[in-house]
């Protein structure tokens, strides 16, 4: 099974290169890394620029014009470009524990979809890593000083996870596509995320419902694929309220696949 890392970006590069030390010092490394990079400036090219000659596999940069919040659509446009058939989806604001991508490997299993957890790190911890180099990230674990929440999801115990993974098949509930995995041939049946999503939320959730329409279950990568979230001020959630119509109109109707989302990529005919 070959895998395409796809990590989401908007205009904080020095966040993007914490993660991007934390995938270069993984157990094993993906197949292919492509920048979901919803209008960044110049700096975040530079930096992925600079970075591609530390990795042994093809980084590629996925740019659009920067028109708000466009995270579905900046998704799409990187899922279209995915060489490979299971994808791993992270937000550039979470550093991987070394395990991250051989743990997602290891519970990949036909007909589900995978939802990670994330453990939330103060603003300390937070500049450390930035300020740093990957030993500083490489020492993250459950004992480290400074994790505001989720101290428990640190742990990485294969007997724990298989214990919760799947005690949540048809549920949306605590979806965070900051950490999530899905067949490549599953995204492309419900059309990728639905760009009908602007601002900031619930399009991971929507996302995974139409998943669970088509017949596909949930399984929960909690104690397992660990990430560390940094802390950042919270996106504008002025356009919240529309969102959620959204999802509720999709849950309604059982739509499986959204009208405006890969096909913008990945015409049909």
């Amino acid at each position: 099974m070959k895998t395409t890392l796809i990590i989401t970006t908007y205009n904080w590069h020095p966040a993007l290169k914490a993660v991007l030390l934390s995938v270069l010092a993984q157990r094993t490394l993906p197949d292919e890394i492509i920048i979901a990079d919803d209008g960044s400036t110049a700096e975040t090219a530079e930096l992925i620029t600079s970075m591609r000659p530390h990795f042994s596999i093809p980084v590629i940069h996925s740019w659009q014009e920067d028109k708000g919040f466009r995270v579905s659509r900046s998704r799409n446009k990187a899922i279209a470009q995915a060489s490979h058939e299971y994808i791993i989806l992270i937000d550039g604001d979470i550093v991987l524990d070394k395990h991250f991508i051989s743990d997602h490997i290891n519970i990949a299993e036909a007909g589900y979809f995978v939802t990670g957890k994330r453990v939330k790190l103060a603003q300390g911890i937070t500049d450390d890593i930035l300020n740093s180099k990957a030993p500083q990230i490489s020492k993250l674990c459950f004992f480290s000083k400074g994790i505001t929440r989720g101290r428990d999801l640190a742990l990485r115990c294969l007997w724990l996870h298989q214990k919760t993974s799947k005690t949540a098949v048809n549920s949306i509930k605590g979806i965070h596509s900051c950490n999530m995995a899905f067949w490549l041939e599953d995204a492309m049946e419900v059309n990728g995320f639905n760009a009908e999503f602007e601002g900031w939320g619930p399009e991971d959730q929507e996302f995974a419902q139409r998943l669970i329409n088509s017949g596909k279950q949930r399984k929960i990568a909690k104690y397992y694929a660990v990430g560390y979230h940094l802390s950042h001020k919270e996106n504008c959630r002025g356009n919240l309220q529309a969102n959620e119509n959204l999802l509720k109109q999709i849950q309604q109707q059982r739509t499986r696949a959204c009208k405006l989302g890969l096909n913008e990529f990945t015409p049909q005919g």
